[in-house]
């Protein structure tokens, strides 16, 4: 078990780490050859230029005014000083959605702190239970709940505590509830025009011998919605297209490769080897054999290009549907089509950048099995995993193992490792089992079958979220107690190993903070030094690179990660309400987390990430959600824990906290759920209403003709035109920023994604 001098030497690299982290990154920052990997965003948006193109040789590289290097902490004000409104339209509302999170973190943790540090600490800490016991502890646990002697009078402040936290986490919830309910119905309202407002996507076009899908899909729905059809768009499987078109592209990088190290050097050609990752195989003339390459592909893709149009198997039972007005999609959307609930099956579509067209292949009937595979599947991942989990406790728990096998002492009996290997080794080995989870997680959510990114994130982040309540949460509480009194264990009766659990479960508070330190406090800081993306840009500039688009390209400035952010954010959430009363030690770690996760995703939303979509905040019912979740379970978790502890006369009272807690979240299910799965007719008319009188001679169907054909049925000079159009549509009006990352203000960047309005006049205090 972490002592406290093990904890400082944990806190001790973690800081250090952090800093180093944040130094370097305010470092980097400011020298013009790493402008575009730490500022993206406006690159891609149009709005700054490359420090490169002016000054002498030396100035293009590395920053010579010293002036800069006096100031290079003032990225962290900076972030916080563009307001919320110009935040919405410089990012999107699901950025700054999502940077509520973590402000709802501190809005209830920080109260919560002060309270638990005022009232509950003196009340733990006056007392020798631990003392007089034969259990494995450390200073730490003294804080805690552990250190109430059984039956104590004491246990009522706990109970009056635990109602006081509820009840202060659901107030804030439920006025950020109102609050985000009524962001996203403004959002929608003052939204420019997209085709994913007006069109719907159909699944499950029951087989028609005489007609095709295309003209079963026309008539159904000029039948039925005669006065509001417009157009539609049947689904191709173009799945084999797309490998063959990335195969090319793949090819493309290399020719491009050999062409830019021959201009360099023409005094021999390069050469490559055609076998596995150009290391094996026959050596060859690097441009003739990747010319050839291209031209064979090129030729393939026209061939399947010509079999998917004319061959009705490569035809989808399923089509995206437009209407006329957002009413009609609405209308459609939200309704049962056919007397067959089956067949016909309706859902607002994706906006195009949200579609993953690979799924759409994917036959309605057999998802159903697919996802039962996939439940199977992760429910035997998240038991297996408890292995690692197991071997990680194992590490926090030196003290407890020596004591069950004295045998181990020799090996472990320098002071300083010891202190660093249960501080600090037992959070970073957690963090590196679970790094390739997020990937895992996501193969298995496509292979379910979900049509758009955003569904799969949120799938995602949903199995993500489980898997930690399970393993890190769950297991590592049941696994680091076994290992902890595992000498207790093996020498009481089966009676009385529940009063040691009971005991043990806050004694893992000190492993929750190793660990919190490693991933919310240096991986935080990390994450903005993004020393990956910045190695791999300029090995792609120095070897790829020929053109403008080239050099955007390998920007990659990636996006918030939905799947893999939220979930982690929940777990601070869960342990922060479990330990709020039962060791209230854990809460200023997580209040550090959630402050400086702010600041640095606030720069990093302003400054790098370029969403691939934009949901309107359709996340937040799954955030309340969790945090619901974690609410009743640290009810729950505190019930048994008392039940242990002799409370008999305290336990009943909190029978009622869980059954308030559902009812309120039912009552905001109710009351703010449907602002994010359906879109009221109201306001659709209304919106409809407002666009004819503004642009009567609109011309709809032209508008929204190819904004869902598949990617890969356009050629290479369509897709450069069609971006630049649709960025016409969808790319309002830049609006003037204050920032001072905006240079200059050329023309906006054909890669630029999608901004949605300035909401100036949005009240953040508005209530729904």
């Amino acid at each position: 078990m972490a002592s406290l001098s093990d904890i400082g030497v944990a806190a001790a690299i973690n800081i250090l780490s952090a800093c180093v982290f944040l130094i370097a990154f305010a470092i980097l920052r400011i020298q013009p050859v790493n402008d575009r990997v730490y500022f993206p965003k406006w690159y891609l948006k149009g709005l700054r230029s490359s420090p490169l193109h002016s000054g002498t040789i030396v100035n293009k590289f590395v920053n010579l005014d010293f002036r800069a290097y006096l100031k290079f902490l003032n990225w962290m004000p900076a972030a916080l000083q563009m307001p919320e409104p110009e935040l919405i339209d410089h990012a999107g509302l699901d950025s700054a959605v999502y940077l509520r999170i973590y402000l709802i973190g501190l809005k209830i943790f920080v109260p919560i702190a002060f309270i638990a540090f005022s009232v509950m600490v003196p009340v733990n800490w006056t007392n020798r239970t631990l003392e007089r016991s034969n259990l494995t502890y450390s200073d730490l646990d003294k804080l805690s709940i552990s250190n109430i002697p059984l039956g104590s009078q004491r246990f009522w402040t706990h109970l009056v505590m635990a109602y006081i936290f509820t009840f202060w986490t659901c107030y804030v919830l439920k006025r950020e509830y109102a609050i985000i309910a009524s962001m996203r119905l403004h959002f929608l309202a003052s939204e420019r025009r997209r085709p994913d407002q007006f069109t719907v996507l159909v699944r499950n076009v029951p087989p028609d011998p005489d007609e095709s899908v295309s003209e079963l899909v026309e008539h159904f729905f000029m039948v039925n919605h005669q006065d509001h059809y417009l157009t539609n768009q049947v689904v191709y499987n173009a799945n084999k297209l797309t490998t063959l078109v990335n195969e090319k592209k793949k090819k493309q990088n290399w020719l491009d490769y050999y062409q830019l190290k021959y201009t360099r050097n023409q005094s021999k050609r390069p050469t490559s080897k055609t076998g596995f990752l150009g290391l094996f195989g026959k050596t060859v003339d690097a441009i003739d054999y990747y010319t050839s390459e291209i031209e064979k592909l090129s030729k393939e893709i026209s061939d399947e290009r010509t079999n998917i149009i004319g061959s009705s198997k490569s035809i989808m039972p399923a089509a995206f549907v437009s209407f006329r007005t957002r009413w009609g999609a609405a209308v459609c959307a939200q309704t049962q089509q056919a007397r067959n609930p089956t067949l016909w099956l309706t859902e607002w579509a994706p906006e195009p950048r949200d579609v993953y067209w690979d799924n759409l292949a994917i036959p309605y009937v057999s998802l159903s099995i697919r996802r039962l595979i996939v439940a199977v599947a992760f429910f035997f991942l998240t038991f297996f995993f408890m292995i690692p989990i197991a071997f990680v406790q194992s590490l926090a728990n030196i003290e407890g193992i020596e004591k069950a096998l004295p045998f181990l002492k020799s090996l472990i009996e320098a002071k300083a490792v010891k202190s660093f290997i249960q501080g600090f080794l037992p959070g970073i080995a957690l963090k590196i089992f679970l790094i390739f989870l997020p990937s895992i997680l996501m193969l298995m959510s496509k292979f379910e079958g979900f049509s758009s990114i955003s569904a799969l994130e949120r799938r995602s982040a949903t199995r993500y979220y489980i898997f930690q309540f399970v393993n890190v949460f769950l297991g590592s509480i049941i696994t680091g107690t076994a290992f902890q009194q595992l000498n207790n264990f093996m020498h009481q009766s089966a009676n009385e190993i529940p009063k040691t659990v009971g005991v043990s479960i806050p004694m893992k508070a000190t492993f929750f903070i190793t660990y919190i330190m490693v991933d919310g406090w240096a991986g935080v800081a990390g994450e903005i030094l993004r020393l990956k993306p910045l190695i791999f840009f300029h090995l792609k500039n120095f070897f790829l690179v020929k053109t403008e688009k080239d050099r955007e390209e390998a920007m990659d400035p990636g996006s918030l990660g939905f799947n893999t952010g939220e979930p982690q954010i929940q777990l601070y959430f869960l342990l922060g309400l479990v330990y709020a009363v039962v060791s209230p030690i854990l809460l200023p770690f997580i209040i550090v987390f959630f402050g400086l996760a702010y600041v640095v995703y606030r720069h990093q939303i302003i400054n790098v990430y370029n969403q691939e979509y934009e949901s309107a905040a359709a996340f937040w019912p799954d955030v309340h959600g969790r945090i619901i979740t974690a609410l009743i379970v640290s009810q729950l978790l505190l019930m048994g824990l008392l039940s242990t502890k002799g409370a008999s006369h305290s336990t009943p009272l909190l029978i009622t906290l869980p059954v308030l807690t559902i009812w309120f979240h039912l009552f905001c299910k109710g009351r703010y759920e449907p602002a994010f799965i359906r879109y009221p007719l109201q306001e659709a008319v209304m919106k409809d209403t407002l666009e004819r009188t503004r642009e009567p001679n609109f011309k709809l169907k032209e508008y929204l003709q190819d904004a869902y054909i598949h990617p890969v049925f356009k050629g290479e000079e369509d897709i450069e035109s069609d971006a630049a159009s649709e960025d016409g549509k969808l790319e309002p009006s830049l609006v003037p920023t204050k920032r001072q990352s905006r240079f200059n203000t050329p023309l906006p960047s054909k890669r630029s994604g999608s901004s949605p309005p300035l909401l100036s006049d949005f009240d953040a205090n508005t209530r729904v």
